[in-house]
């Protein structure tokens, strides 16, 4: 029997992928299965993969004749995963050994639908910490009581889905699959119905998981049409979040994050190109004009002067119906 999956996206990362690889061969166990999905890399991943398919124990190899992002390559290795437990990693960062049979070790310990854990950023050289925004460790919590409150980091402002290990019956229930096409934010209206719906979770303080930064080819890097992808997915969060029975309650977080990334992306304007940044602008004021105008200016008032004046200017900028409504 399977007890973990992993599944591990890739795509043009044939810098990387070796690294990724040789951390999963150090995790491997006869009940684990390492799903790796090649999301139609066009460099020398797809031959990387090809051989790790015949060397690494337990490796299935998935491959997209199509690109179609994070979300699509993670859904296709839910689709083909058979563990009782499943967990994530990206295709350019890598795991410590022993990591997953860690998190295995606690979950079943636990009992409990999902688990998040810290982890370590790495910047080149340069290590340095990122603690999940849940101070009681090692105790099964409700999920939903983890969303707020409204003005300070909460767990679902943490929402890296390789931080964490998933009981099966998540992917049974639907809650565990992204939201096909979206190539950037994914995580984030997955998070957000992972602790609605969810009935308990616990957090860890294990870290094993190494996040890698500046590599070029990462979206955290690319200024073009696909970071915007971020308002259809606070969009999804804003649309689902409305039809919960706690909306009054939760409405609030969903919106002010919201802001606040559109804040960000606004503020770095200049790293995209004239016509990206405008159409940012654009949609940015159209996404503020479809909140719950009450619970925005709520929010607004809240906010530091930099970002309620920026999203005050944008939220008077006009905009077609057709646009508002999109």
């Amino acid at each position: 029997m399977v007890k973990l999956s992993v599944v591990v996206p890739f795509y043009n990362v044939q810098t990387y992928a070796p690294d990724t690889l040789r951390s999963l061969h150090a995790n491997a166990r006869d009940d684990v299965e390492f799903v790796l999905v090649d999301d139609c890399s066009t460099d020398g991943t797809p031959l990387i993969l090809e051989r790790a398919a015949r060397e690494l124990p337990g490796a299935v190899l998935i491959r997209h004749e199509q690109n179609g992002g994070l979300a699509t390559a993670r859904n296709s290795g839910l689709d083909a995963a058979r563990g009782e437990y499943l967990a994530f990693l990206d295709g350019d960062d890598w795991a410590a050994p022993g990591h997953f049979a860690q998190l295995l070790c606690a979950a079943e310990e636990l009992g409990c639908d999902f688990v998040r854990t810290d982890h370590v950023v790495a910047t080149g050289r340069k290590r340095s910490i990122k603690r999940a925004p849940i101070g009681r460790r090692g105790e099964v919590l409700r999920p939903r009581d983890a969303i707020l409150p409204a003005h300070r980091t909460t767990s679902v402002d943490y929402p890296y889905a390789w931080a964490g290990l998933y009981h099966r019956r998540l992917l049974d229930r639907e809650l565990l699959h992204f939201t096909d096409g979206l190539r950037t934010a994914e995580d984030r209206p997955w998070i957000w119905r992972l602790h609605r719906e969810a009935e308990s979770f616990a957090a860890v303080s294990t870290l094993g998981v190494f996040y890698r930064r500046g590599v070029a080819t990462s979206l955290t890097q690319i200024a073009d049409l696909r970071q915007l992808d971020f308002i259809r997915a606070f969009d999804q969060v804003i649309d689902e979040t409305v039809n919960d029975p706690d909306a009054d309650r939760l409405l609030p977080k969903a919106v002010r994050t919201y802001c606040a990334i559109i804040a960000h992306h606004n503020a770095a304007i200049g790293r995209f190109e004239p016509a990206v940044a405008k159409k940012l602008r654009t949609m940015s004021a159209a996404a503020l004009k479809r909140m719950p105008q009450d619970i925005l200016k709520e929010a607004l008032n809240s906010m530091d002067a930099d970002r309620a004046v920026l999203l005050r200017k944008l939220r008077r900028r006009p905009v077609s119906a057709e646009v508002a409504a999109a």
